[in-house]
Protein backbone atom coordinates (compact mmCIF):
# COMPACT_ATOMS: atom_id res chain seq x y z
CA UNK A 1 0.00 0.00 0.00
CA UNK A 2 1.43 3.28 -1.17
CA UNK A 3 0.79 6.41 1.39
CA UNK A 4 0.59 9.92 -0.53
CA UNK A 5 3.66 12.26 1.07
CA UNK A 6 1.31 14.87 1.18
CA UNK A 7 -1.06 13.01 2.95
CA UNK A 8 1.62 11.86 5.47
CA UNK A 9 2.95 15.21 6.26
CA UNK A 10 -0.75 16.56 6.67
CA UNK A 11 -1.41 14.04 8.92
CA UNK A 12 1.83 14.47 11.14
CA UNK A 13 1.17 18.48 11.60
CA UNK A 14 -2.26 18.07 12.45
CA UNK A 15 -1.36 15.66 15.29
CA UNK A 16 1.61 17.66 16.41
CA UNK A 17 -0.60 20.89 16.90
CA UNK A 18 -3.24 18.60 18.37
CA UNK A 19 -0.88 17.11 21.14
CA UNK A 20 0.23 20.33 21.73
CA UNK A 21 -3.11 22.08 22.41
CA UNK A 22 -4.13 18.88 24.80
CA UNK A 23 -1.12 18.85 26.71
CA UNK A 24 -1.00 20.10 30.43
CA UNK A 25 1.47 23.00 30.09
CA UNK A 26 -0.53 24.78 26.85
CA UNK A 27 -3.15 25.12 29.63
CA UNK A 28 -1.68 25.74 32.55
CA UNK A 29 -1.65 29.73 34.05
CA UNK A 30 1.32 31.26 34.01
CA UNK A 31 2.63 31.88 37.19
CA UNK A 32 6.56 32.75 36.04
CA UNK A 33 6.02 36.59 36.95
CA UNK A 34 4.75 35.50 40.29
CA UNK A 35 7.57 36.21 43.25
CA UNK A 36 9.20 32.66 44.61
CA UNK A 37 7.53 30.73 47.09
CA UNK A 38 10.15 29.08 49.89
CA UNK A 39 7.69 28.32 52.52
CA UNK A 40 5.05 25.48 52.59
CA UNK A 41 1.05 26.40 51.58
CA UNK A 42 -0.90 24.03 53.32
CA UNK A 43 -4.12 25.93 54.88
CA UNK A 44 -2.35 27.32 57.73
CA UNK A 45 -0.87 31.17 58.36
CA UNK A 46 2.57 32.39 56.26
CA UNK A 47 3.89 35.77 57.04
CA UNK A 48 6.17 37.83 54.65
CA UNK A 49 6.88 41.08 53.24
CA UNK A 50 4.32 42.73 51.15
CA UNK A 51 6.36 43.49 47.71
CA UNK A 52 4.26 44.39 45.46
CA UNK A 53 0.40 45.67 44.71
CA UNK A 54 -0.86 44.64 41.30
CA UNK A 55 -4.67 45.50 42.35
CA UNK A 56 -7.12 45.91 44.85
CA UNK A 57 -7.58 42.27 45.88
CA UNK A 58 -3.96 41.00 44.59
CA UNK A 59 -0.64 41.28 46.07
CA UNK A 60 2.66 39.76 46.54
CA UNK A 61 4.68 38.44 49.19
CA UNK A 62 8.31 38.06 49.40
CA UNK A 63 9.07 34.42 49.92
CA UNK A 64 5.00 33.26 50.00
CA UNK A 65 3.91 34.13 46.13
CA UNK A 66 1.38 36.11 44.51
CA UNK A 67 -1.95 36.19 47.40
CA UNK A 68 -5.35 36.75 46.11
CA UNK A 69 -7.61 38.35 48.66
CA UNK A 70 -10.39 35.63 49.33
CA UNK A 71 -14.12 36.48 49.79
CA UNK A 72 -13.31 39.83 48.03
CA UNK A 73 -13.59 41.44 44.50
CA UNK A 74 -12.23 44.67 43.39
CA UNK A 75 -12.79 46.70 40.19
CA UNK A 76 -10.47 45.55 37.06
CA UNK A 77 -7.94 47.70 35.49
CA UNK A 78 -10.29 50.51 34.01
CA UNK A 79 -13.39 50.21 35.67
CA UNK A 80 -14.44 52.89 38.85
CA UNK A 81 -13.04 52.22 41.74
CA UNK A 82 -9.24 50.67 40.34
CA UNK A 83 -6.66 53.20 41.26
CA UNK A 84 -9.10 53.92 45.10
CA UNK A 85 -9.04 50.10 45.73
CA UNK A 86 -5.70 49.65 44.44
CA UNK A 87 -4.06 52.74 46.31
CA UNK A 88 -6.43 52.03 49.74
CA UNK A 89 -4.13 48.41 49.63
CA UNK A 90 -1.25 50.02 49.46
CA UNK A 91 -1.27 52.46 52.27
CA UNK A 92 -2.18 49.66 53.86
CA UNK A 93 0.22 46.45 53.02
CA UNK A 94 3.12 47.78 51.44
CA UNK A 95 6.55 47.31 52.58
CA UNK A 96 4.72 45.90 55.80
CA UNK A 97 4.73 42.54 57.07
CA UNK A 98 1.37 40.57 56.60
CA UNK A 99 0.39 37.51 57.76
CA UNK A 100 -2.02 35.69 55.01
CA UNK A 101 -4.22 33.08 56.75
CA UNK A 102 -4.40 30.46 53.93
CA UNK A 103 -7.74 29.15 53.08
CA UNK A 104 -7.87 25.86 54.29
CA UNK A 105 -10.51 24.55 51.60
CA UNK A 106 -9.13 25.77 49.00
CA UNK A 107 -5.02 26.81 49.20
CA UNK A 108 -5.09 28.19 45.43
CA UNK A 109 -7.16 29.65 42.51
CA UNK A 110 -7.30 28.45 39.51
CA UNK A 111 -4.31 30.96 38.33
CA UNK A 112 -1.73 29.30 40.91
CA UNK A 113 -2.36 32.79 43.36
CA UNK A 114 -2.39 31.84 47.39
CA UNK A 115 -5.84 32.18 48.64
CA UNK A 116 -6.14 34.03 51.91
CA UNK A 117 -7.08 36.95 54.54
CA UNK A 118 -4.73 39.40 54.57
CA UNK A 119 -3.96 40.42 58.08
CA UNK A 120 -1.65 44.02 58.66
CA UNK A 121 -1.38 45.48 61.77
CA UNK A 122 -3.87 42.89 62.92
CA UNK A 123 -6.71 44.12 60.93
CA UNK A 124 -8.34 41.81 58.23
CA UNK A 125 -7.88 43.88 55.16
CA UNK A 126 -10.33 41.98 52.96
CA UNK A 127 -13.10 43.17 55.59
CA UNK A 128 -11.66 46.43 55.63
CA UNK A 129 -12.02 46.48 51.78
CA UNK A 130 -15.51 45.50 52.07
CA UNK A 131 -16.71 47.83 55.05
CA UNK A 132 -15.09 50.89 53.27
CA UNK A 133 -16.70 50.04 49.77
CA UNK A 134 -13.87 49.45 48.10
CA UNK A 135 -14.70 45.36 46.94
CA UNK A 136 -17.47 43.66 46.80
CA UNK A 137 -18.43 40.10 48.36
CA UNK A 138 -16.91 37.13 46.10
CA UNK A 139 -17.74 34.01 47.80
CA UNK A 140 -16.40 30.98 45.53
CA UNK A 141 -17.02 27.49 47.29
CA UNK A 142 -15.11 25.54 48.59
CA UNK A 143 -14.00 28.03 51.37
CA UNK A 144 -13.53 28.04 55.03
CA UNK A 145 -14.51 31.89 55.07
CA UNK A 146 -18.13 33.44 54.62
CA UNK A 147 -17.04 36.64 53.28
CA UNK A 148 -21.03 37.71 54.04
CA UNK A 149 -19.81 38.10 58.28
CA UNK A 150 -17.56 40.63 57.56
CA UNK A 151 -19.89 43.05 56.51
Amino acid sequence: MKINRKYLIGLLVLIACASSLLSVSAWAPNTSNYPTTTVTIDGSNVTGQCIKVIDGDTIDVENVGRIRFVGVNTPERGEDGYKEAKDFVKSQCLNKQVTIDVDSAKNYDKYGRVLGIVYVDGKNLNQELLQKGYAEVMYIPPSEYNPNSWI
